[in-house]
């Protein structure tokens, strides 16, 4: 891909508050190869950070902090992409992650909704605020589901509901904007390597590696795309 891929291109990108983690490495693989990126989490000192970081590495980039479970934020965050750039065109839905860990019976209804609320809901919210301004650019969307939809594991099930729900939602979004000229894939990393998982999960897991799941996103976000769409694509790493 070249280094000016997503030059002139406006990416929102969601869950980039913390130094690190997936959000923050997918807006700065955006702008390294060109994009304007508007950096969203409900974190706002955090977001605020990251985006210093971005600046002083030659990326433009705005924040936008606030909870994406409530829609006037993901409309707020759609809105300072047209107020700050005058356009949008690519949205990568990176909120979410996992909150609930234990066997099923001991999942409280509470863990359940907030693992639907934090992976589906931003999705869904911030999704919806960006289809007008995605038609104008026959842009597209991004979300992010997880291996667990199709391999699924014991004492996941509040997170394997979500992001299977995510995969239903890029699927269904698919359909309905194709006349709009909008597409909707998803990715579905196994474990990533981060700080924070090999520090819970040990270094003898076979990681995926960031720039794996970089390579997807951008990817399905570029032309070389542009007949894709409604796919869930599985990020495993190399074969062992």
């Amino acid at each position: 891909m070249s280094a000016n891929e997503f030059a002139g291109k406006v990416v929102l990108v969601t869950g980039v508050g913390r130094a690190g983690q997936i959000g923050n490495a997918v807006a700065l693989a955006f702008g390294a190869a060109g994009a304007r990126i508007v950096a969203c989490d409900r974190n706002a000192v955090g977001v605020a950070h990251r985006v210093q970081e971005f600046v002083a590495q030659g990326i433009e980039a705005r924040p936008a902090a606030g909870d994406l479970t409530e829609t006037d934020v993901a409309v707020l965050a759609v809105e300072t992409a047209l107020r700050e750039f005058g356009r949008l065109d690519v949205v990568v839905n990176v909120a979410g992650g996992l909150t609930t860990f234990g066997p099923v019976e001991q999942t409280s209804t509470g863990d359940f909704d907030r693992e639907i609320a934090i992976n589906v809901k931003t999705a869904f919210l911030v999704s919806q605020a960006a289809i007008p301004a995605l038609e104008k650019t026959r842009g597209c969307i991004v979300n992010f589901a997880s291996i667990a939809v199709v391999e699924p594991s014991p004492s996941l099930v509040a997170y394997t509901t979500a992001k299977s729900a995510i995969a239903g939602l890029t699927r269904a979004l698919a359909i309905e904007l194709a006349p709009r000229g909008i597409r909707v894939n998803a990715i579905a990393p196994a474990m990533v390597r981060t700080a924070e998982n090999t520090a819970s999960a040990g270094a003898d897991v076979q990681y995926v590696e960031m720039r794996h799941i970089t390579d997807g996103v951008l990817f399905l976000a570029s032309e070389a795309a542009s007949g894709v769409s409604g796919h869930v694509q599985p990020v495993t790493g190399p074969a062992s």
